[in-house]
């Protein structure tokens, strides 16, 4: 049963990591909040308002910060998305995640993965998510530091097919890096789209951060995908997709065993590189 709006008004961000993940890895990064205004804000959206965590630099001028959309994996915001929230505020950005999830439940408090995908993540509609990404940067619009004339969005695993969808949808979107997200696959009506199907409307050139090892994600469909962008959209012919070989899934994910340090780092170094030669 989905949350009702008063119950979605309640609703708010959980601490430390999603039970799906532990135990944790030992190479999990702990980024400080020293010199940031970190923490939970609201997100009014039509249904109530929904969680979302935000990072910035203290002392920000008015209209100085560009603003990076943070899109979660399957198990929502909790400490790992945090923590990206605090490098990206780091780097100069009003870096704000919304719980995408908010309608369907806290993501974070499931411990098995296959009722996190049944009951939370396959519920939760692309319109949905399309519908509360735009409420949050109508959020940030009203924030007086942050400049959205300047907006990006960077996304992992699940939240990597989301950055191409939102690239699709979101005029106003200047860049975007996807991490290891489903490129082709299997549609139903909640989900009707994936990312190849939407390069005709590339609004935004996208950055795509792939391993070639993640079985999840075949070298064969990022090759398709790299076929269809060469005739999709402006946006798409600019569009960048990079393969490291030896990485699997989630090498960017420093809590988890798939972590690979020196790909992370490259990722990281080249997501900085894209949004700033995009304007972001």
């Amino acid at each position: 049963m989905m949350p009702s709006r008063r119950d979605l008004m309640k609703h708010g961000l959980s601490s430390g990591f999603a039970l799906a993940v532990v135990p944790i890895a030992d190479t999990a990064l702990a980024t400080s909040s020293q010199g940031l205004e970190a923490g939970e804000v609201k997100i009014p959206t039509a249904a109530g308002d929904i969680p979302a965590y935000r990072a910035y630099p203290k002392g920000s001028a008015k209209n100085q910060l560009p603003v990076l959309l943070v899109v979660h994996e399957i198990f929502g915001v909790h400490e790992h998305i945090k923590d990206l929230c605090r490098r990206f505020a780091k780097l100069g950005y009003l870096a704000i995640a919304p719980d995408l999830f908010a309608r369907q439940g806290d993501a974070t408090k499931i411990a098995d993965i296959n009722q996190l995908r049944a009951e939370i993540v396959s519920k939760a509609s692309d319109a949905q998510v399309a519908g509360d990404l735009d409420a949050t940067v109508a959020w940030a619009s009203k924030q007086s530091e942050a400049d959205v004339s300047r907006l990006a969005i960077t996304g992992f695993c699940w939240g990597g097919r989301i950055t191409w969808l939102y690239a699709a949808h979101q005029p106003r979107i200047k860049a975007g890096v996807a991490w290891y997200g489903k490129v082709v696959g299997d549609k139903d009506s909640l989900h009707p789209k994936n990312p190849i199907d939407l390069v005709g409307d590339l609004k935004a050139p996208i950055l795509g951060l792939y391993g070639g090892k993640d079985q999840g994600i075949p070298v064969e469909g990022l090759e398709q995908l790299k076929v269809a962008l060469k005739s999709g959209s402006a946006a798409a012919k600019r569009a960048e997709i990079h393969v490291y070989p030896e990485a699997g899934h989630a090498f960017a994910a420093d809590y988890r065993p798939s972590y690979r340090k020196e790909d992370a780092e490259d990722g990281f170094k080249r997501l900085a590189a894209w949004l700033k030669s995009n304007g972001v």
